[in-house]
């Protein structure tokens, strides 16, 4: 048997507001409400089940997430949109860009619960020959 991430809980401040503002930037939908989980399933099965905790106890955590090109534009798109705050940068030194690592296209945002999230088109080291 292979070992595959099957989930993993993100603790929030707010798991509907998390939950809300991760399915709009990245064009997905709640899959599933249990318990104090809200769970949003990624298309390789990985489910990210939203957790509420007391907001002293959310430890930032980063999140990066490959997408296509195409999914890319609209995500991008969402996020200057709704005007979240984007850099090209993981140390926020480049605000309002994108860059092109490894032959891609990549962003990093904040989520509403202080999480770094980024979305590339490449995974690092670029693309597999």
């Amino acid at each position: 048997m292979s070992v595959e991430l099957n989930h993993t809980i993100v603790h929030a401040r707010d798991n509907r507001e998390s939950a809300e503002f991760f399915t709009d930037v990245l064009g997905l939908e709640i899959t599933d409400e249990w318990g104090p989980f809200i769970a949003v399933e990624l298309s390789n099965g990985v489910t990210l089940d939203f957790a509420t905790i007391p907001e002293e106890r959310v430890t930032p955590q980063h999140y990066a997430f490959l997408i296509s090109e195409e999914e890319f534009d609209a995500a991008y798109a969402r996020i200057t949109r709704r005007g979240v705050e984007h850099y090209a940068d993981p140390h926020r030194q480049q605000p309002g860009m994108i860059n092109h690592n490894d032959g891609g296209r990549g962003v990093y945002f904040m989520d509403p619960a202080g999480h770094a999230m980024e979305i590339i088109t490449v995974p690092y080291g670029g693309r597999p020959s």
